[in-house]
């Protein structure tokens, strides 16, 4: 039955793909939306597919509901990225959705892309929960990062990469496998840098780009969010909850240093992060690094994303979602426990 449904999931997937592609070929006028706070692979995805359809002769819009980070201005030197500030959205046949599969993660873009007449595809990397709302996606949840789905999608296509859009998958990847040392990197990973290295990325600069261009306050920002660490669970369990910065304090726009250093402490399997948002409610950011599925966490909370690397948002106080987190997450890793002592072994 396995082996059935093994065969079953792969044909589908194929005949998903198959339409994702006749979308892309048929199309004419083209809508490329990210996430909320679009990262390194949403924008890296974009920015590919967007120099991948110009080649074709399509018409390309770029446009996402926050502003790009700073780190990644190099990307925006090259190609035009829009911020929605409300009203009509450009004419387009096709809305393409990157690195996300949740509709309610375009935020402010959510209503008029729902009203839009437009068909819906999907290209993205996550776990989806739920009833399918696309017309075509192309996704595979085993890819490291959707800049390398991106890659598959060129080549299908019969377009080969140019600098910008071989940069734009670099991105992806390097950002979503933390410069190849998460453990989603994988042969394919290796593979796809290297051609992308052939075709003109000089990975130096964009590691200088994204990663050394911090502000002088950053430092304090990281030692400021460390004062807020916690242990649990004997140390496997490390918890930072983070309230918004007094006047003169730094300000930490960015928590995956954070993660990175407590993640790499012996003991610590899971580590969560609330950040307080200034617009209200609480930012969960969880990171694990052995067999505890922060997806699974994540998802009590109505957030979502990798087993490794998940993300939510909290209503109320930093508090009240520090208690509700922590209760979920010990009784997750009790259970987790529990389970590894119950299996006998071979």
């Amino acid at each position: 039955m396995d082996s059935e449904k093994s065969s079953l999931d792969h044909r589908s997937h194929a005949e998903e793909g198959a339409r994702a592609l006749s979308l892309l070929r048929e199309g004419r006028r083209f809508l490329l939306t990210g996430h909320v706070r679009p990262d390194g692979d949403c924008i890296g995805a974009q920015a590919a597919l967007g120099r991948v359809l110009e080649s074709l002769g399509k018409e390309v819009w770029i446009v996402n509901p926050d502003p790009l980070q700073e780190q990644f201005d190099y990307l925006a030197r090259e190609v035009r990225f829009r911020v929605y500030r409300g009203g009509a959205l450009p004419a387009h046949d096709v809305a393409v959705f990157l690195d996300f599969c949740e509709l309610a993660r375009t935020g402010a873009l959510e209503a008029p892309l729902r009203a839009a007449p437009s068909k819906k595809l999907v290209i993205d990397h996550h776990l989806f929960h739920g009833a399918p709302w696309w017309d075509a996606a192309y996704v595979d949840e085993r890819a490291a990062a959707t800049g390398l789905l991106v890659r598959r999608i060129a080549r299908s296509l019969g377009v080969p990469l140019d600098r910008v859009a071989a940069s734009g998958v670099f991105t992806s990847l390097v950002t979503d496998t933390g410069w190849f040392k998460y453990s989603n990197t994988d042969e394919e990973a290796f593979a796809v840098a290297s051609e992308l290295v052939a075709c003109g990325v000089e990975p130096w600069r964009i590691y200088a780009a994204i990663y050394q261009r911090n502000p002088r306050q950053q430092p304090l920002a990281v030692a400021r969010a460390l004062e807020h660490l916690e242990y649990h669970a004997g140390g496997r369990l490390a918890l930072i909850a983070l309230p918004l910065a007094a006047a003169g304090d730094a300000e930490l726009d960015d928590s995956d240093e954070v993660l990175d250093l407590v993640r790499s402490v012996a003991a610590v399997e899971v580590v969560l992060f609330l950040r307080e948002q200034k617009e209200g409610g609480v930012k969960l950011s969880a990171r694990s690094k052995g067999a505890f599925d922060v997806n699974r966490l994540a998802r009590v909370f109505g957030g979502g994303g990798h087993a490794k690397a998940s993300g939510a948002t909290f209503e109320g106080s930093l508090a009240s979602a520090r208690a509700a987190l922590l209760e979920a997450a010990l009784e997750q890793l009790g259970a987790q426990g529990e389970a590894a002592q119950g299996t006998p072994r071979a």
